[in-house]
């Protein structure tokens, strides 16, 4: 605790002194006490409560003019977050084997699940997590569908994530992720999807919006075109990261080389870097990773650390006291300690 005007305290000795010095004065003198030696003291004996009171009143109508403070300082962490839509293929051909992390085969569904899920909470290794980002999550077969809207819950998303399956029915199976571009690139645009609980999250608040395309192949069902939805993307303010999941290109080691791509790969090269984004190629457990630690890199929050310091007066203690002293003291003088008739 400290005072605003500390000096005041010093008046409290010189008052207290004079106090004293006054109350001897008003003293009578006499001869001698022992006609009183053996009369009972009774309520005489009582008579210095008031005074005492009296002195605490004026103690701390002292301390309250000193005016107590008390000092704190906090901190409050300011995050621009990112927004990010998570797209996955659930098409029959992600039921194709590659090598997991173990280097044995597993199906290509399985290796994605892994790793997004690894991209959301962190793998305590690599990647480090998304924990103060905003994430959403739509599959796509010959249909586009959200299987989380964007949210800070993500350990339900991550639930949504070790769940998904490939999808199995004939008349429900393609590849539409223009379509799947067109709805995350929407659900970003709009801010009344952004939403943790029930605080809506303006959009003006996300420092960055992604959208994070992984498919196997080439779009081949759905309303919009590939092309279209990633221009819708940018002119919202998106950034598209493609990653092309099979078998790896045999024309160059560059994922990059446009003339050594697919003309699915060429497609989603356009895409990303027409959004500003990039594209990659990955065709087991450890390529993929590394495609993820890439964009995790890429896109991180701002965390910054803001400390305040604040002072707190503490003037209702000292008056509070005073107060409650001197109407102790004058209600005994008024009522059981009363010495004037």
């Amino acid at each position: 605790m400290s005072f605003a005007y500390p000096w005041v305290l010093l008046l409290i000795p010189i008052l207290l002194w004079l106090l004293k010095r006054q109350r001897k004065r008003a003293s009578i003198p006499v001869p001698s006490v022992n006609l009183w030696a053996n009369q009972a003291p009774g309520k005489a004996r009582f008579l210095w409560i008031p005074v005492t009171l009296r002195c605490v009143s004026i103690i701390w109508i002292l301390i309250a003019i000193a005016r107590p403070q008390i000092e704190s300082t906090y901190s409050l962490e300011v995050i621009d977050g990112i927004a990010i839509q998570m797209l996955v293929d659930v098409s029959s051909s992600m039921d194709m084997s590659i090598k997991d992390q173990e280097g044995q085969s597993t199906s290509r569904i399985e290796v994605a699940k892994k790793l997004v899920e690894h991209f959301i909470a962190g793998d305590g290794d690599q990647l480090k997590g998304r924990p103060h980002d905003l994430i959403g999550l739509i599959t796509f077969a010959r249909y586009a569908d959200t299987r989380s809207p964007l949210t800070y819950g993500h350990d339900a998303l991550l639930q949504i994530v070790r769940h998904l399956e490939i999808q199995e029915r004939p008349n429900e199976d393609g590849t539409a992720y223009g379509d799947a571009l067109a709805i995350a690139a929407a659900r970003l645009r709009n801010p009344e999807a952004l939403k943790y609980g029930s605080q809506a999250v303006s959009a003006n608040e996300i420092k960055s919006k992604v959208i994070i395309l992984l498919t196997d192949g080439e779009n081949n069902s759905g309303a919009h075109l590939p092309i279209e939805s990633a221009g819708l993307a940018k002119q919202w303010g998106c950034r598209i990261y493609t990653i092309s999941l099979g078998t790896p290109n045999q024309g160059s080691d560059d994922p990059t080389l446009v003339s050594s791509l697919t003309a699915a790969e060429k497609v989603l090269n356009h895409i990303s870097v027409q959004t500003g984004g990039l594209f990659r190629q990955a065709d087991d457990f450890e390529s993929l990773l590394s495609v993820y630690k890439e964009i995790d890199q890429l896109e991180r929050s701002q965390i910054t650390t803001q400390s305040f310091d604040r002072t707190a007066d503490w003037l209702w203690l000292p008056l509070t006291i005073t107060i409650s002293s001197l109407l102790l003291a004058l209600t005994l003088e008024a009522t059981w300690l009363r010495i004037v008739p």
